[in-house]
This record gives structure tokens, sequence and C-alpha cells, in this order.
């Protein structure tokens, strides 16, 4: 969440950056500021009653002493109605912080300063490309149809198990997926410096808090309920992304500054309702409820959040550079931006059944926006305690990926050669029909 004090202390710069995003999020600053000025208003009292009623004590003591027994009792009386107005107000200081920290908790990251200004999607600048687009001497095939006739996915199947989004792998697009996901996690635990990690794939819902997709996203999460007991529903959630349980490992901790930074890569299916989503449900496999991931973490220190930022993105664009995929880099405009980045790149590699560029990775600086929801700080050398920055990136995503890749490579009699990274795994140099 933002830091109050920033928010107290520059709250019009506050709502310049949250003005940018073009939410409209700048109008609840005044809100913010009203309950966190009434949450120090009463904490004030309290303090001047707890200094009154020390006080009160020492008098008492005093007569006491002196034998002053009636005169004891009388001020007795006065710190019972003293204490009775602390537990009050106290409560009161709980309530008001709960709803300053309520609206402080759908105020999304203020953009840094050089995330570029736009109004959607469209204003995103390209910042560099690798490669170009294939060239076909022939027609290039749908994924949707290469996958039936090589019988990569079984879609009509899929949707009879789970129902529409959802996606069944079959025989060499089983093995080929499996492949991918093998691939991309030694790629980046021996290769980028990453500690891999294999997470639970359900979470507690203060972790969807800590990575920002509750409260402002919970519709698209699926809830968990323990066989018949409705009171379990709800108190663990499938994961979005390995983003929410790898982020918070460290949650309500306090780190070394010397541990800085930590990274961490991590396999995981993805689930996702996307209610209300445009193209789930439709067939195919650019847009389902369920796909694996691998992601990337990094825990590290706000001087060299950036610097690091940086280094995620070429860690991804080595992904597709290995597999000889075409992409390019794009850096999401303020209104693009996502609920908990500060600063956002989007790798889209080129899909040529598709005539598209997908999205296969996002890689993002929250900078301490996800570290004070979860409470994570480090102490610094100085003896402080200081919030680091998070960073996210997918490293990459799939079924897109596996989309990319098999329409990439399709050839003229139906068969899809193997990029040479990955014909260890699969042991084939090409996906041909049996």
């Amino acid at each position: 969440m933002l830091d109050i004090k920033l928010i107290r202390e520059r709250p019009d710069f506050v709502r310049e950056r949250l003005l940018t995003r073009g939410g409209g999020d700048e109008r609840k600053i005044d809100e913010v500021l009203s309950l966190d000025e009434k949450r120090r208003n009463l904490l004030g009292e309290v303090e001047a009653l707890k200094a009154l009623r020390n006080k009160v004590s020492k008098e008492i003591g005093a007569m006491m002493a002196q034998k002053k027994l009636a005169e004891a009792e009388v001020k007795k009386t006065e710190t019972r109605a003293i204490g009775e107005r602390i537990v009050e107000l106290d409560r009161a200081v709980a309530a008001a912080e709960q709803s300053r920290d309520e609206v402080l908790l759908r105020l999304p990251n203020i953009p840094h300063s050089s995330v570029p200004l736009g109004q959607s999607a469209a204003d995103n600048p390209v910042v560099r490309s690798w490669g170009s687009q294939p060239q076909f001497g022939f027609r290039p095939k749908t994924h949707v149809e290469m996958c039936e006739q090589l019988k990569l996915v079984d879609f009509a199947r899929g949707t009879k198990l789970t129902g529409s989004g959802f996606l069944l792998y079959t025989n060499l697009g089983a093995r080929l997926e499996r492949a991918l996901i093998q691939f991309l996690l030694d790629l980046h635990s021996t290769s980028h410096g990453y500690v891999e990690v294999s997470p639970p794939f359900m979470v507690k819902s203060e972790c969807m808090v800590g990575t920002g997709q509750f409260p402002k996203a919970i519709d698209q999460a699926y809830a968990v309920q323990e066989g018949e007991d409705k009171t379990t529903l709800g108190k663990l959630y499938l994961i979005p992304t390995a983003e929410t349980p790898v982020a918070n490992i460290h949650r309500e901790e306090i780190l070394k500054e010397a541990d800085l930074p930590i990274n961490y890569c991590a396999y995981s299916p993805c689930f996702r309702a996307e209610a209300g989503a445009a193209g789930v449900g439709t067939r195919g496999m650019i847009r389902v409820h369920q796909f694996d991931k691998v992601e990337l973490i990094r825990v590290v220190n706000p001087a060299h959040g950036y610097d690091e930022l940086e280094k995620m993105v070429g860690h991804a664009e080595a992904v597709l550079q290995k597999l000889g995929l075409h992409y390019r880099v794009i850096q999401l405009c303020t209104a693009d931006l996502g609920f908990t980045s500060a600063k956002t790149y989007d790798i889209e590699v080129w899909a040529p059944g598709q005539k598209a560029y997908l999205e296969v990775s996002s890689c993002s600086n929250c900078e301490d926006f996800q570290a004070r929801r979860m409470n994570l700080r480090y102490k610094s050398e100085a003896g402080d305690n200081r919030y680091p920055h998070i960073l996210n990136g997918s490293g990459t995503a799939l079924a897109r990926l596996f989309v990319a890749l098999i329409e990439t490579y399709q050839q003229s009699d139906g068969s899809v050669i193997v990029p040479e990274p990955l014909r260890p795994y699969l042991k084939s140099d090409r996906l041909a029909a049996s």
C-alpha cells in the first residue's frame, strides 16, 4: 500500500501521480487524510488520558502513604472512569485505522517518474524488438488447427472435464508443455541466479492482500472449500500466479540488508476466474482459466530496484532468444499499469497463425508497495528497519509461449520443428502426427 507518511507530507504529489492512471483514485486522498487525522486526534486524546491516569495513580500512592484513605478512594473512582474512557477511545482508534486502511488497500501504486503518460494500451511505446517475423511459403495454420491435427490438445474433452477455458494437453502436447517448464526452470536457476522453489498452489487471503490481488480483484479468484464445511470457504484460494505465494515467503519478517537481493523462481499452474473478461470461453489457448507459468521474484535494496528490473527483463528475453522467437518489449504507460506496479515492461511474442503479438511476460517493480502490505522489512546497516523493493516477472507464461512456438516452427507438411534447447527435454527434434 502507499506510505501514509508520504500522503500526509505530499498529498498533492500523490494526487498528481494517481491522476495519471486515469482511474479517479486521486479523489480518495481526502478521505484517507480525514480518517488519518481522526485516528491521530483520537490517539492524542488517549495519550493525554494515559498521562492523566499515571498522574492520578501517583497521587493515590501518596494519599495511601499519608493514610488519606477516603480521598484515595475518590481518586480510584476517577482512574476507573479514565480507564473506561481509554478503552472506548482505543476501540475508536482501531476503527478509524481500519477504515483508513480499507481505503489505502484499494489505492493503486503511484507510477514511477520514468513511466510514459498515456490513456490506454494504445499509448504504450515499443522499447525494442528482437528477430523478425517468420515468413512462410504457405498459409500458416492457427494453433487450434495444429493442436487438433497433431493431437497436442483436446479442447472438447478439456471442456467436458471442467468447462470452457480449461485445456487437456495430450501426448506430444503434454510432453512439450513439460519440456518448456523444465527448460525455463533450468535456465533461470542455473544461468540467471534464481533459487528454485516449489510453493503451495493455495494460499491464505492475507497473502492475496499482500501481493495486491485482494481486495481489488477478489472477483477474479477461485475460493476453496474443505469438503462440505461451508465455514472454510474463502480461507484458502487457488493462486492466480506463483507471485502470490513466493513474494509472501518472507512476509512479516525483518531480513538483514546483507541477505539482499533474494531471487526466487517457481513453476505453478495459475487459476484466474477472469469474470467478465472478453475472450474466455472461446476456442483456443490464448485466454484460459488455468495456465502454467514460471515466475521470477526479486526482493532487493531500493537503491538497486530499477537496475534489477532491467536485469529481470533481460532474463525473460533470454527465454525467447534461446527459442528463436521474434518478440518486442513495450513499456506500459501510466493508464495501463497493473494495480501494484510502479513500472512495467511487457514482452510480446509474435504468433504467425494469430497474426498478432501475444503477451508472455510482464516484469514489474512494485517498489515498497507490496512489502508494506505484507510487512516485509530489512534492517539497514544503520540499524533502522526499511521496506525493500519487490519485483515480479513472468519467466515466461504458457500457454501463449506454446502457441507462438508451434505456430512459428510449423512446416508445410503439418509437423513442427522443435527448437534446439528443447530437444534434450523432449528427446525429439520434431512434432509430427503419428
